[in-house]
């Protein structure tokens, strides 16, 4: 029986259309698949996009609604909206569970509801996660930084510390909540503890009656001998003289070999080890690729990564799969980054394959990722940029990260937004998004406290409750009955 794209069926007058039109799916809706959704706007397709959020989210500017600069919805406009004059996709909300790429359908389950999409061409863009390098039990104490939830749960625990401190009567008692701990000394960990010293030195001067914020210590952590490694020795230089000079304590050479609520043990190269007592710990080191590139793996007989990303074929395809495309931090190919820039530009590769297909024609060049630089900012008026053979650092690299961010935001209203707050914050003091509630704060520890039946990744305290995932998996349908 002829289906829609959600599974249901079809009346007979209708099914004629929906098989004139290829369906292309696209899982997720980051850079990779926003960009290969706008590049199929006028093809002759019906384009479905799946995602477990109903936002397009501005990664990069993550650490800023974590420190109060920015609210969420100046970097994570809704896909709806983004899409709304794209009149061939329609969005649907659901978090992927299984791709068949036997019987070319896509999985995907909010609670109890579950639907089956059908494709003909498949577009994985699922992304990546946070690593723990085999200790997941570190993330209750030490959240990352992969999406708006983390980021509000960041922000509850940051700001909540020095509330916490201004109720303890004994100095020994407040110093481990104004210590900060960012365990990784990429672009998220630098970006993350400059804003938390600047927070704790300009916005919340004069906040306090007991404490004095500008007394906290920020620590950063990470196992490597560079800070930002990547951007190479002066730009690595540059950044950590400009972190020390903030008063922020930079330790490198420093394994995390445990976690737990009151604080961190280290364990060094020369076999010394260490213990931090830390309330507020931030973890921004490593990442995994999505639960999906390793299923893609299994059932199309490709390899994987360490970090658990798919290697695929030149052309971002599966062997023996042409059908599917996967493209962004799921990929392992020719050593490139996990950056956003690959994840647009692999989108925009995918969908003009596509497009050459139904011309009847091949795409027979293989994708090659064009290098257009990397930045991260240090601190306000702080930051390293490298764009082709231009090294550039201070106040002209934070100029140049400032306006390509600013160009790569999604929305008018975001733009002017995120102007206006950026003002605010980075010419006066003022940190104009600092709510948080008790539930953001407590983040996981509040999920794990709750009855199972009570939480799942679709909602907490719902009445009545969403269904667990096992539960929910028993109640799915023999796809052979449909």
């Amino acid at each position: 029986m002829p289906v829609s794209p959600q599974g249901t069926p079809l009346p007979a007058e209708q099914s004629a259309s929906v098989k004139a039109r290829p369906r292309v799916v696209i899982i997720g809706s980051g850079f990779g698949a926003l960009f290969a959704a706008k590049a199929l706007r006028r093809a002759p397709v019906d384009v479905t996009i799946i995602a477990k959020t109903d936002h397009h989210l501005f990664q990069p500017l993550l650490y800023q609604v974590a420190t109060g600069i920015l609210s969420q919805g100046e970097i994570a406009p809704s896909t709806r909206d983004v899409l709304k004059r794209h009149r061939n996709t329609e969005v649907v909300l659901g978090e992927v569970t299984d791709i068949d790429v036997d019987a070319r359908t896509v999985t995907s389950v909010v609670g109890e509801l579950e639907v089956r999409t059908r494709y003909d061409s498949l577009i994985v863009a699922a992304g990546a996660g946070q690593s723990y390098f085999g200790h997941p039990e570190f993330e209750e104490w030490a959240p990352g930084l992969k999406s708006i939830d983390d980021a509000l749960e960041l922000r509850g625990r940051i700001f909540g510390s020095f509330e916490v401190a201004e109720l303890l009567p004994e100095a020994r008692d407040r110093a481990p909540w104004q210590t900060f701990v960012v365990v990784g000394a990429g672009a998220t960990g630098v970006e993350l503890a400059g804003q938390i010293r600047e927070l704790s030195r300009r916005a919340l001067k004069n906040n306090y009656r007991r404490i004095d914020p500008a007394t906290a210590k920020v620590i950063l952590l990470d196992g490597g001998d560079a800070v930002l490694s990547a951007f190479g020795d002066k730009q690595s230089t540059y950044a950590r003289s400009t972190l020390e000079r903030m008063g922020i304590e930079v330790r490198l050479g420093a394994l995390v070999t445990d976690v737990d609520e009151t604080g961190v043990r280290l364990k060094f190269a020369d076999g010394r080890e260490e213990r931090i007592e830390a309330r507020c710990k931030i973890w921004a080191a490593g990442v995994t690729a999505s639960p999906l590139a390793a299923q893609l793996a299994e059932r199309t007989g490709a390899e994987t990564d360490r970090s658990g990303r798919v290697k695929c074929l030149p052309d971002l395809t599966l062997p023996g799969h042409p059908e599917i495309s996967v493209v962004g931090d799921m990929v392992a190919l020719n050593d490139y980054p996990g950056v956003a820039q690959v994840a647009m530009q692999g989108g925009k590769y995918a969908a003009r394959r596509i497009k050459h297909q139904l011309k009847g024609k091949e795409v027979t060049e293989p994708f090659v990722y064009f290098d257009k630089g990397s930045m991260a900012t240090i601190s306000r008026f702080r930051a390293v940029a490298n764009v082709g053979s231009l090294r550039a650092r201070g106040f002209p690299a934070w100029m140049l990260w400032l306006f390509i961010h600013i160009a790569y935001l999604v929305g008018f209203f975001q733009k002017i937004s995120t102007l206006g707050h950026w003002t605010v914050a980075f010419l006066g003091r003022s940190r104009t998004e600092r709510t948080f509630t008790a539930m953001q704060a407590a983040g996981l520890q509040e999920l794990r406290a709750l009855p199972a039946q009570d939480v799942n990744r679709a909602g907490v305290g719902l009445d009545p409750p969403l269904p667990t995932r096992s539960e929910a998996e028993a109640k799915r349908p023999d796809p052979d009955s449909q």
